[in-house]
Parts: structure tokens; C-alpha cells; sequence
């Protein structure tokens, strides 16, 4: 497919107009511009897949700077101990590693975002709107949570106001965003050594300065009573509240469709970029959350609690002893250019959620651009709430649904597809999904429904410690169950006349033309019409309120090539943006 498609901007967003031959959609200027709509309800074809696999890596790791988990390992170890704490961040990081493999490589393998490969593994097409504004309220969440911190920070540098400096962290991400993984890409390649110094240097200087204060952050006590032996009640919400963080592998899965394909020659480096970009963050992070707690440990005297759990007061502390008067400077620079680093991932991951839930809901798509300023304006009155005062408390209640759905999600892909109860491939297009799958979608609504049950103190005080691990292990248990118990029939509502195992097709990049809006797609991205009499479009099969969706009962109008998207013949190029 050509980057991008030109369209009359006058005409209505996704209309369909009267032509010779039948039906056609025009589209926005923007909605058709790819250089700005990036695929974004789409699969990611390999003509677009510009980037090599360390490039593609290098950006999703970019996006992961955000200092949200220094708040958040701080909160957790003053709450409850550095000994039950540190067990909190270890056992959530090693779930969140775990679920987020087989989810990054299928979304790395087949060039598909978070929502488009949910659809596929057990949710259905309208199954999925729900995790999209489950994934869309993570985007928000952890926008306003870094804009308060880097909010907090200008008013420590020169005064801001917070109230308005919520207002600047919002708009100085736009012109990025808007411009897609183009820019995106570019940002975090340049910021990136300012903010490796950033992070590095405070350790140093402490490892100077304060030799004995990471021996006595292992005996801290918290600042809630919580004393220094274990306890599996502080264990187990904090567990929930690092888990809370576990829908970032959504946003990593928005840079790893972008991944080229893997081939003999980069199989090597394809595997190990996936495994860094996908679930590797976590390791980064839970560093990050330890790091975080114990830099808010040793500023904790001289700035007291509240300080010490915003991030810009630990860095100013840390740095005193070398940098002086000139530490404020060079924390404030650290922490405007990390929560710049990962709010442009936050806004540009909101807008591709928003997108795939109003196309499916209202069948119009103006745009993955404009849905940015709606995940901002939430984002903003958020903020302006100080939902940074009540961290634990909303990070716990989200882990819950969060947790839900990508291990739903990674069941499926993990336990249904290999014994047989779930296609092979993963099939996202509306042309061959039922509305709901019973097996993934079904699985998370009862596990986020009992775990916010148990969450809210209903089953007692273990079951509301331990409310996240109630929602894991009722989702991994649930999807396969229910996969077995319908025989995997909710799956597709017809099979895809081509994806048979012993259908070979020489080159998947080969493109056909969409009846409806007349552009040529790669064929992962396209379905057989009979009410268009040929070949169409993922999205324009979205958008169509008219059909009635009679291609599940109808067979398919004529002859549309259509395998599963695996290996391509010639390989995307791998030049850097």
C-alpha cells in the first residue's frame, strides 16, 4: 500500500457517495494521510514497516522513562515496608513479564495493535470496545499521573503554578503526536542520552555521599507502621498496586506492530528487540520502582512524606552534594524531558484506543488525530482533581480490570491456540468475527467483576489483599474452560476461505483494491464482500452501518486471496526514520 491516500478533504468523514460502479468512501485528509494515521485501526503493512528491529526497540523503550513508577515504588514501600514492598514489585514484575511475552511477539509477528489482536484472542469484535476504553482509561490514568509529576517539577523550577502547569504538560505533546511514529521515533532517539544521564547520575552521587543508606532502606520500616517483617496483607495490595502498570505491554504492542519481518537473517535480532520492547520494560521498571523508593527513602528527613513521594524532590536531594544550586536546574530538566518522553506514548497509544472503539460504536472514522484532544481534555480534568493524592487507592481498583484482560488475553494466545480450541492465526477483521466471544471476553468480565467484589472488602480482608491475584488466576482458568465448553465455535463466524494450512501464497505484500474506497491494501487487511461483490477493506468493513453483516451467513462473492499474514517473500526494508 502506498503511505498515503489522498482523498477529497470536503467530504464527510467515512461517507459514502454515489459513483460509477457502486458505492465508494472518501475520507478526511487526515484520516487518510498514514503519515499521521499510522495504520491506526488497521494491520501495519510491510511496506510501512520502515524500521529495523533495534530502532523499533529502541523507541518502545523510549516511551518507558515516565517516572510514575519511582511514585509508585515509593508509595508502595512507605506504605508497606521495604521488606514486604520489595516482595510486591518482584512477584507483579514477574506476572507482568510472563503475560506480556506471548502478547508481544503476536502483535510483533502479525503487525497488530492491543485492540485488533484482543478481537482475535477470545474477544470478539464488539467484545473488545470494552477493553478499549479499559485501555484508553490506562492512556489517560498515566497521562495525568506524569503530567502531575512533570507539573510539579516547573513549579519547583521556576515557580508555575501546578494548575496551569497541567495545563502546559498538555499541550506541549501535541505537535509531537500528531505527527505519529515518525516523530515519536525521532524524540525518544534524541532525548535519550539526557535521560540515561538523568537516571544514572543521582545513584552515583548517593553511592559517594550515602554509602550506608542502601543497608538501612533494607530495614525501613514504611511511614504507615507497617514494621519490617513480611506481611501478606501489605504483600498483597501492594502486588495489586504494581499491577496496575501490567496494560503497558498495550503500548509497547502500538510500536511493535511496526516490527519488520522476521527472517532467517534477523531472526536473532527480531527476537531478542520483541522480547526488550514487549515484556523486557518491566525489568526497567521495577529497577525504576526500587530506585524510586529508595531515592524518596533517603530525601524522606529533609523533605518529609509528601515531597518525597513527588519525584523531583528525591532527584534535587540526590544531586546537592555535587551540583549545589545548580541540582534544582538539572532534576527539573530530568523529569520535563522524561514525562515528555513517555506522555507523547500515553496520548499517542489513547488516540489509537479511542479510534477503534468510536469506529466500531458510531461506524465513522474521522481520524486517529482528533481523538488525541479527547484523551488530553480527560486527561487534564484529572489532574486538575489531584488524582495524584489518591494514587494507591486508583492504581489498585484499575489493576483489576486491567489484569483481567491481558491475562485473558495471553490464555488465549498461550493455551487455546496450541491445544486447538482457538484459530491459529489471529483473525481481527469484523468480515469473519462474531460480536462477542464468549471464551476472552466472558473470562474478564467474571474476573473483574469478583475481584472488584473482593477488592471492595466484600470477601474479607485477605480477599481484598489479594483481589489482583484473584482476577489472574479466575481469568487463566475461565478462557480456556469456556473455549472448551463451546468447542471454540464463537471464534469465527466463518472460516477465511484461504487460511487453511495448505494454502500457499508466494507473497503476503501482494496488494488487491478495496470495492468501497478504492485503495490498494495488503491482503491481511482484506476481506471478502458479497454485498460489495469483491475485495474490502478492514476499515471500511468497520464502517459499513448498512450491511447487516451478512457475509457471516452468506458465502463470500468471488475469489479473494487472503493468507495468514506470516513471513513475507521480500523482507521490509531497514532504513532509520
Amino acid at each position: 500500500m502506498t503511505d498515503t491516500v489522498t482523498r477529497d478533504d470536503a467530504s464527510p468523514v467515512g461517507e459514502v457517495t454515489p459513483a460509477e460502479g457502486g458505492p465508494k468512501r472518501s475520507y478526511a485528509r487526515l484520516a487518510a494521510d498514514e503519515s499521521r494515521e499510522d495504520y491506526s485501526l488497521r494491520y501495519a503493512p510491510h511496506s510501512f514497516r520502515r524500521w529495523s528491529p533495534t530502532m523499533v526497540a529502541s523507541t518502545a523503550l523510549g516511551g518507558i522513562a515516565y517516572l510514575a513508577d519511582f511514585a509508585i515504588g515509593a508509595s508502595i514501600v512507605f506504605t508497606y515496608g521495604f521488606t514486604s514492598g520489595f516482595a510486591s514489585i518482584l512477584c507483579a514484575a514477574t506476572i507482568i513479564f510472563g503475560t506480556g511475552v506471548p502478547i508481544a511477539r503476536a502483535c510483533a509477528k502479525y503487525g497488530l495493535d492491543m485492540d485488533l489482536v484482543t478481537r482475535g484472542a477470545g474477544f470478539g469484535y464488539f467484545g473488545s470496545t470494552l477493553t478499549s476504553l479499559i485501555y484508553a482509561s490506562f492512556t489517560f490514568i498515566f497521562f495525568a499521573l506524569e503530567g502531575s509529576i512533570m507539573a510539579q517539577a516547573m513549579h519547583q523550577a521556576v515557580g508555575l503554578p501546578v494548575e496551569i502547569g497541567y495545563l502546559v504538560t498538555t499541550l506541549i505533546v501535541i505537535p509531537i503526536v500528531f505527527r505519529g511514529m515518525g516523530a515519536l521515533a525521532k524524540v525518544q532517539a534524541w532525548t535519550q542520552p539526557i535521560w540515561l544521564v538523568g537516571m544514572v547520575l543521582p545513584f552515583v552521587v548517593l553511592a559517594f555521599e550515602a554509602p550506608d543508606a542502601w543497608g538501612a532502606f533494607g530495614s525501613f520500616e514504611g511511614t504507615e507502621g507497617a514494621g519490617q517483617g513480611f506481611s501478606w496483607i501489605g504483600f498483597g495490595l501492594g502486588t495489586g498496586v504494581a499491577l496496575s502498570l501490567i496494560a503497558q505491554i498495550g503500548e509497547q504492542a502500538d510500536y511493535l506492530r511496526f516490527m519488520p519481518a522476521k527472517t532467517e537473517a534477523n531472526k536473532r535480532r527480531w527476537n531478542l528487540a520483541v522480547l526488550a520492547a514487549g515484556p523486557g520494560w518491566v525489568i526497567i521498571g521495577a529497577a525504576k520502582q526500587l530506585g524510586g523508593a529508595f531515592l524518596a527513602f533517603v530525601a524522606l528527613e529533609a523533605v518529609g512524606k509528601t515531597h518525597a513521594l513527588e519525584p523531583i524532590a528525591p532527584q534535587i536531594e540526590a544531586l546537592r552534594p555535587w551540583l549545589g544550586s545548580f541540582a534544582l536546574p538539572a532534576a527539573a530538566v530530568f523529569v520535563i524531558v522524561s514525562q515528555i518522553k513517555i506522555n507523547v506514548t500515553n496520548a499517542y497509544s489513547g488516540s489509537l484506543s479511542w479510534s477503534n472503539f468510536f469506529s466500531r460504536v458510531t461506524h465513522r472514522h474521522p481520524g486517529r488525530v482528533w481523538y488525541i484532544f479527547l484523551n488530553l481534555a480527560i486527561a487534564l480534568t484529572l489532574m486538575e482533581m489531584n488524582m495524584f493524592a489518591a494514587l494507591n487507592k486508583l492504581l489498585g481498583f484499575y489493576a483489576n480490570v486491567g489484569i483481567a484482560w491481558i491475562v485473558a488475553v495471553a490464555a488465549d494466545l498461550v493455551i487455546n491456540k496450541r491445544v486447538g480450541w482457538s484459530p491459529p492465526y489471529i483473525e481481527f477483521k469484523r468480515a469473519y468475527l462474531y460480536a462477542v466471544n464468549p471464551a476472552g471476553f466472558g473470562a474478564m468480565v467474571i474476573a473483574s467483576t469478583v475481584s472488584i467484589l473482593a477488592f471492595f472488602g466484600l470477601f474479607g480482608r485477605y480477599a481484598e489483599a489479594f483481589s489482583t491475584f484473584i482476577a489472574a488466576g479466575l481469568a487463566l482458568l475461565l478462557c480456556p474452560l469456556i473455549a472448551w465448553a463451546t468447542r471454540g465455535r464463537y471464534y469465527l463466524a466463518r472460516p477465511n476461505p484461504v487460511n487453511g494450512p495448505h494454502v500457499e501464497v508466494p507473497d503476503i505484500t501482494a496488494t488487491h483494491t478495496c470495492a468501497v474506497c478504492e485503495t490498494a491494501y495488503e491482503l491481511p487487511d482484506i476481506a471478502d464482500c458479497p454485498v460489495r461483490s469483491g475485495p474490502i477493506c478492514s476499515l471500511c468493513c468497520s464502517l459499513d452501518a448498512e450491511c447487516g453483516d451478512v457475509c457471516r451467513t452468506s458465502p463470500a462473492s468471488g475469489p479473494v486471496l487472503m493468507p495468514v499474514p506470516t513471513v513475507p517473500a521480500v523482507p521490509a526494508p531497514d532504513p532509520a526514520p
